[in-house]
């Protein structure tokens, strides 16, 4: 997501200034003499963060800022080739220089990513719109590399810095001041009350993660659930889980693509992984609802990662992150999957700023966890994932990312609520 589109750190208990004292001594190439050139690329670099009052930095010190006001922080960029390359390819060279350690950030980190963000809030070029219509395709075999690529890196990893359910997407925070495990039970219960579940139903839920929500359906709201996923390692939690907790009988977890659902249920739900389909297969999921969603009484709930616009996701985030990402649009989800699907949208939520809040705790949590993760994984990983975290974090709070919750039902199925306020007023998960 880069400096656009997932602006890249975020502050963290530890000191910013600790953290470069820290990488200050990892031993870096004999840095070349900055050249007349060098200073004349800089300036233009520059020019493009100005707005953002973030101070850029060549490798001797220098900066071509000169703006009467004062900056929020310093980029620092190590070396010629780092430079160059977010000349060239900001978003891209960005996430390669910070991750390889040639290009640091001085300041209130939070800050100047919010600060980059917002300014870089304009409409996608012409070559940003080919490059989203041109997404990566996402067959059974690539959406399968794709998951394993990052959802496989194993549990004990994902366990050091998610809640204890683990569950790896936006929280409802009811109440600002909720903790983050309080606020995920409070999403999953927000979800089942949108769906009206009753006892005795049954549901499909594609993309399952770790299995949090098809175990809470079971337990507090008495349907019975069918969980696809292609993620091998969290449908070995989600199993053992689902045994520890005595609901075994009625939810099965299924290693299988959400294209090879079968059967016709009382509920669809997916929760987090429309924005891994990719734009060319929107139409697969609208095939899949059409023939496995009850026309009479039947509903589902889509809650994803999306785009006012169309852009494609960032090219360091889908290299190194999210291979086969893509956040589509509201209007995308309308028409390639709700509309041939022959559904009627009934509400739609933004839930952005709660997504950021997520985050926020997320990236917290991943910095009590970096020398943990350090050891496992080495310097290079640790770094990368802190800027995907930390930039992440500023996409949503500065709504260059939006986090949609769409409840949809067949068209000739009426609304199974009158108002749509009693999701909200009721209590929490039935005991």
């Amino acid at each position: 997501m880069g400096i656009r589109d997932s602006p890249t750190v975020t502050a963290r208990r530890v000191t910013l200034d600790a953290t470069v004292h820290r990488e200050s001594r990892v031993t870096y190439p004999t840095r070349s003499r900055v050249t007349w050139f060098d200073r004349w690329l800089a300036k233009q670099v520059q020019g493009t963060i100005e707005a953002a009052r973030v101070r850029l930095e060549l490798w001797d010190g220098s900066s071509p800022y000169a703006a009467p006001r004062s900056t929020i922080g310093d980029l620092i960029v190590r070396d010629r080739r780092t430079l160059l390359g977010i000349a060239i390819n900001r978003d891209l060279s960005f996430g390669e220089g910070y991750m390889a350690g040639r290009l640091h950030l001085r300041g209130q980190v939070r800050q100047m990513f919010a600060a980059l963000s917002s300014a870089a809030l304009v409409d996608p070029t012409w070559r940003e719109r080919v490059s989203a219509a041109l997404s990566s395709a996402n067959d059974l075999r690539s959406a399968r590399r794709n998951v394993h690529h990052h959802y496989d890196l194993g549990n004990d990893f994902y366990a050091l810095w998610l809640d204890s359910q683990m569950i790896y997407t936006c929280a409802y925070f009811a109440d600002p001041a909720m903790s983050l495990e309080a606020a995920q039970r409070a999403k999953l219960d927000l979800v089942c009350r949108k769906l009206r579940l009753r006892a005795g139903e049954t549901v499909v839920e594609t993309g399952c993660g770790w299995g949090a929500l098809a175990l809470h359906m079971a337990r507090y709201y008495g349907v019975r659930v069918r969980a696809f996923n292609v993620s091998k390692e969290q449908l070995e939690y989600a199993r053992r889980r689902a045994v520890r907790e005595n609901v075994a009988s009625r939810v099965e977890f299924i290693d299988d693509d959400y294209r090879n659902v079968t059967g016709v249920y009382d509920v669809f739900v997916s929760i987090g992984m429309l924005e891994h389909i990719g734009l060319r297969h929107l139409k697969s999921l609208g095939t899949v609802l059409r023939r496995s969603l009850k026309r009479d009484g039947g509903r589902g709930l889509l809650h994803f990662i999306g785009r006012d616009v169309r852009r494609p996701l960032n090219p360091w985030i889908r290299r190194r992150i999210f291979p086969g990402g893509y956040p589509p649009t509201l209007a995308e989800v309308t028409t390639r999957v709700l509309g041939p699907a022959a559904m009627s949208v009934l509400d739609v939520e933004n839930l952005r700023l709660h997504y950021a809040r997520t985050l926020q705790f997320w990236g917290d949590r991943f910095a009590d966890a970096k020398d943990d993760v350090h050891s496992r994984f080495g310097p290079e990983f640790t770094r990368a994932w802190e800027l995907y975290l930390a930039g992440s974090e500023a996409a949503f709070t500065t709504g260059w990312m939006q986090l949609f919750q769409v409840v949809f039902a067949p068209r000739e199925s009426p609304p199974p609520s009158w108002t749509r306020s009693d999701p909200y007023e009721l209590p929490g998960a039935p005991v």
